[in-house]
């Protein structure tokens, strides 16, 4: 569900990872924001801006889109996404846009209107195809690969990633976001599975699953469940209300898809659909 998402929260622990795949100069990459921006009086919302600090105008204002599904409008608008913020805000820093595709083949042809930007150094495409069986030491690049791994061969990929963390192969600076992080791209990759089944996925038996913050966390939840259940039930009964106002009477697979999803997916389509203009916009959420 909405793949891009990972990659914000990815984005949102380590500005710094955009800067290093996109190979821009990382000086000062501590300082960066990473945040969504709403454009005023306009549809349009950027999804993700890399805002450096004031007081280092030299440091570019970076627009960073996660692309994973075809849309033959997604240079009109996201240069328009581009401008209108420029017009309206006046940053004081010179700016770049990076775009991250899985792979070529989703990319559309910009050249016809868009050809001067997207030849310029301020536009930079990047094809996580690249990153495919390419060994890494920077843990966070291997999430990364976990997110655009095929689900068949994620769990193991996982499971080597987390035995590499815990034998001090790879440096993790923050060794309980990072194990978060790989879980969360599971649950994400399996929405059918259960929490547990996900860390017995991961490696964790009975007994080392008991002793992990992970399950301790399950557990706790797991006090909560009717009321988590009935506030999914309440948060899906609104979320198709809003979308039947919008787009008409929804098809059984499409309501069935969206009362599946957990109570985080939820709340994820909730603020989706504010930008949603088509019943397609939803139908590619729901498979993105």
């Amino acid at each position: 569900m909405k793949t891009d998402s990972l990659f914000y929260k990815l984005f949102q622990q380590a500005p710094e990872l955009v800067l290093e795949l996109a190979g821009i100069e990382p000086t000062g990459a501590e300082n960066y924001q990473f945040r969504s921006e709403e454009i005023k009086q306009t549809a349009f919302r950027l999804d993700g801006v890399l805002i450096p600090p004031l007081d280092k105008p030299s440091l570019p204002l970076i627009f960073v889109e996660v692309q994973y599904q075809v849309d033959r409008s997604f240079y009109s608008r996201f240069f328009c996404e581009i401008f209108f913020y420029l017009h309206q805000n006046q940053p004081v820093h010179p700016w770049r846009a990076v775009v991250f595709y899985p792979t070529r083949n989703i990319e559309t042809d910009g050249e016809l209107h868009y050809s001067a930007l997207l030849e310029s150094q301020q536009v930079q495409r990047l094809y996580l195809e690249d990153l495919d069986n390419k060994p890494s030491q920077q843990v966070r690049v291997r999430l990364i690969q976990l997110i655009n791994e095929d689900n068949r061969q994620a769990p193991e990929v996982a499971r080597t990633l987390i035995q590499a963390i815990e034998k001090g192969e790879l440096l993790a600076d923050n060794k309980t976001q990072i194990l978060e992080m790989i879980e969360t791209i599971l649950v994400y990759k399996f929405p059918k599975l259960s929490r547990e089944e996900i860390l017995k996925m991961l490696g964790y038996n009975d007994i080392s699953l008991k002793q992990t913050r992970y399950y301790q966390d399950a557990y706790a939840e797991g006090q909560q469940v009717g009321q988590q259940v009935g506030q999914q039930v309440g948060e899906a009964k609104l979320i198709l209300r809003q979308l039947t106002r919008r787009f008409g009477v929804l098809g059984e697979n499409t309501k069935n898809q969206i009362k599946d999803l957990n109570i985080v997916q939820l709340e994820m389509l909730g603020e989706a659909l504010l930008d949603f203009s088509t019943h397609e916009d939803l139908e590619n959420w729901l498979q993105g």
